[in-house]
């Protein structure tokens, strides 16, 4: 009958539970915060890119031209 009352009165078990928790609640909150910033960074990466190409393909077309010396 002791050993039954110092294992209900035992909360080491516990402590380790609520640890465990907390670690997988930091983990849920990372992740949706990585997957809800990933969908913007893209989007903006996918600008800076288009903006890149505009500024090489105008710059390309600009130093092309010739000039006639009379």
């Amino acid at each position: 009958m002791l050993t039954i009352k110092k294992f209900l009165n035992d909360e080491s078990g516990a402590t380790a539970i609520e640890y465990g928790l907390i670690a997988a609640l930091v983990s849920v909150a990372a992740i949706g915060a990585l997957s809800a910033m990933g969908g913007s960074l893209d989007s903006m990466f996918t600008s800076v890119s288009g903006h890149l190409d505009t500024a090489v393909t105008s710059s390309t077309s600009s130093t092309t031209t010739t000039t006639t010396v009379p």
